[in-house]
């Protein structure tokens, strides 16, 4: 059973927003450090956003001051926030811990299109 679950993903338009979601199960996102990743078609996959377990965050540079990740102990949950998209955003977005430990769930679709 994959512990970390994606959704929010969806279709936007350039300089749109979206809110990514990452529910865990099974795993305390508390005692980790958590990552966003993205795998576009024919690329290899990239971490996009970090936060230690600590709240340290840290960023590919090309998202910097547009995405912001953030977790909620509490509820078990990470989020990715993106703002101002642009098309080269576009990818199947995962959520795991950092490095990565679990096996990758399905993740979930961002595309930025007019």
């Amino acid at each position: 059973q994959v512990p970390l679950v994606e959704s929010g993903g969806g279709l936007v338009q350039p300089g749109g927003s979206l809110r990514l979601s990452c529910a865990a199960s099974g795993m305390l996102i508390r005692l980790s450090d958590m990552a966003w990743y993205r795998q576009a078609p024919g690329k290899q996959r990239e971490l996009v956003a970090r936060i230690s377990s600590s709240g340290t965050t840290n960023y590919l540079d090309s998202v910097k001051g547009r995405f912001t990740i953030s977790r909620d102990n509490v509820k078990n949950t990470a989020a990715l926030q993106m703002n101002s998209l642009k098309p080269e955003d576009t990818a199947v977005y995962y959520c795991n811990t950092a490095p990565h430990f679990y096996s990758w769930g399905q993740g979930t679709q961002v595309t930025v299109s007019s």
